[in-house]
């Protein structure tokens, strides 16, 4: 939840900073210093692990549990899930969610922003309350599911829906609420590997969603200006992009089917 609550402010901090007394190279250069100084404050913080006199560890004992999670296939299955329940957000509203309002819904720079922003601000809330719910049930894939129908039907009434349908900031707010429900998977890939993996497990999930990000962002680029023909961006082009985003919803969703459930009402049943 910190994470995303730091987007939240990145957002409204960054878009008047570059527009304003900085421009963009200034930006990173500062932004670059400072995360250095956090660097440098968190080594001399960070306590030391004392090893045993006669204790040696080989660097490729390091990489073992990586070993123990890549060999789960429930692994990958996490991975997937949570990738493609971020992809509307990560690549959907924080890549490309401005320029769709701007060059789709004809709507200012700044409130663009501001509503672009409002998906962070559900993952705010829909983190901490659909983990509470997924933990208060005893069960994690009913959560995910639930999570994922309230993607579906924000992402739909986005692309097909007149923008003044609702009011400007509802559908992002609750697309980010809906999208809380991809860190469950965090939860899961932790319960279905060993002990001794549990960071390793963490780690993976990470490098799993966002390189499924990573990968999408671009691709999904190179779509949208071949369906403009090298011309401006329409509303048309962007609501046939969108198709991506539903189709890895409803993909998430059936893939969910196959998690292990590993709530502790399941636990508790054994």
């Amino acid at each position: 939840m910190h994470r995303h609550a730091r987007w939240v402010r990145g957002q409204f901090v960054t878009a008047p900073l570059i527009h304003g007394p900085l421009d963009w190279q200034q930006f990173w250069i500062w932004a670059g210093v400072v995360a250095l100084l956090i660097a440098v404050a968190m080594l001399i913080v960070t306590p030391r692990e004392h090893q045993s006199p006669g204790s040696t560890t080989s660097i490729w004992s390091t990489f073992a549990p990586y070993k123990i999670v890549l060999a789960n296939p429930q692994s990958y299955l996490c991975g997937l899930v949570g990738g493609l329940l971020f992809l509307p957000t990560t690549v959907g509203a924080m890549t490309w969610g401005v320029s769709f309002l701007q060059e789709g819904w004809h709507v200012g720079y700044t409130q663009a922003v501001d509503r672009a922003a409002k998906v962070a601000m559900g993952w705010v809330f829909g983190c901490p309350i659909l983990g509470y719910i997924a933990d208060r049930i005893g069960r994690r894939k009913p959560v995910v599911l639930a999570g994922a129908a309230l993607m579906l039907a924000a992402m739909l009434a986005i692309a097909y829906l007149p923008p003044e349908t609702f009011p400007p900031y509802l559908l992002a707010f609750l697309l980010g609420f809906g999208s809380g429900a991809a860190m469950i998977p965090y939860s899961i890939i932790k319960e279905v590997n060993p002990d001794n993996a549990k960071g390793s497990a963490t780690g993976a999930m990470n490098f799993l969603v966002f390189v499924m990000s990573a990968l999408i962002s671009p691709a999904l680029g190179w779509w949208l200006h071949k369906l403009a023909g090298g011309g401006a961006i329409t509303l048309d082009h962007f609501v046939e992009a969108n198709s991506v985003y539903v189709a890895a919803i409803v993909l998430a969703t059936i893939l969910t089917l196959f998690l292990k459930e590993t709530g502790s009402a399941v636990r508790e049943a054994r």
